[in-house]
């Protein structure tokens, strides 16, 4: 049993102390999930198209480091995609992006899948920017249609827009293919505006299984056909809020994974109960990731 973890890896660079300088952090939300789903236990492959410029060096270390499989990670010569980063006075980030011609949008599909696979995760710049964002879609539609339990994770920014019906439209096609939809209270509000704009129960009536929504410090929550199910936050002295949503987003996948939810049909099974304990262990790993600078989820210990 495996986690197939799909999308860009990057650089994150973030003000020291609040001032001018700028300080390079690894990131990119799923290059976030996979590490911490390695750093938590998992058996995770990366599936990716990484710079060999001296940042995707750094990305592939940080990727072995944190027991990330790469037998899936594309290597190229084109540099690695930038994400300028100014934090508000909670540690909320604001991001603007340097992605032109940069490797993770040259990505190629893989000829075979492993049969390890159980879940597959997607999500933020990579379904943005193309080429890369069709072959992405792709093999999220091509994994589902095999069986395998898919979570997406939209994490919408908005100065990468520059269509944004445009991009509400797509997400529309992708939502069959979802089995859970991981969304902030920010992509939620984002996602229903314009005449393109969906709700969850419009997420839900085209057949995802459940919505996981984030909610800063107010906690997470799930809303299925059953009904919504919510947890408090943890309460810790954040230093910023990058990699939050992505740690919740794998440390969630995990927990479920490892309680034995392995497809759809396992995931509607799943009782208020169940729920409860997954979201708890999200919130509590995510509250470590918040309480230090950049994305730095924690480890199982």
């Amino acid at each position: 049993m495996s986690i197939l973890v799909c999308g860009e890896a990057l650089v994150d660079l973030v003000p020291l102390d609040g001032g001018p300088t700028l300080t390079p952090k690894l990131g990119g939300g799923p290059f976030n999930v996979a590490v911490a789903l390695g750093r938590l236990g998992a058996d995770v492959q990366f599936l990716s198209r990484i710079s060999r410029d001296p940042f995707g060096r750094d990305l592939v270390a940080w990727l072995e480091a944190s027991n990330v499989g790469l037998d899936l990670l594309q290597r190229g010569p084109e540099l690695t995609t930038l994400a300028l980063t100014v934090l508000d006075s909670s540690g909320a980030a604001e991001y603007s992006f340097y992605a032109d011609g940069t490797a993770d949008r040259l990505v190629e599909a893989p000829a075979t899948i492993p049969e390890s696979v159980t879940a597959a995760s997607f999500g933020t710049l990579s379904l943005l920017y193309e080429p890369g964002a069709s072959v992405y879609a792709a093999l999220l539609a091509r994994v589902h249609d095999a069986g395998v339990l898919t979570m997406l994770d939209p994490n919408i920014r908005p100065a990468a827009m520059t269509d944004g019906d445009g991009y509400r439209a797509r997400f529309r096609t992708w939502l069959p293919s979802i089995d859970i939809l991981k969304v902030s209270v920010e992509d939620a509000g984002w996602l229903g505006e314009g005449p393109q704009g969906t709700t969850v129960r419009d997420w839900l009536d085209a057949g995802v299984t459940a919505v996981v929504v984030t909610r800063g410090g107010d906690g997470l929550s799930v809303v299925t056909t059953a009904g919504e199910t919510v947890v408090p936050g943890v309460s810790v002295q954040v230093a910023d809020t990058i990699g939050a949503g992505d740690t919740v987003h794998g440390a969630m996948l995990h927990h479920l994974t490892e309680h034995g939810t392995r497809s759809s049909a396992d995931l509607r099974e799943l009782d208020s109960r169940a729920w409860t304990a997954a979201l708890t262990f999200a919130a509590k790993a995510a509250a470590i990731t918040v309480s230090r600078p950049g994305a730095d989820p924690p480890w199982a210990d």
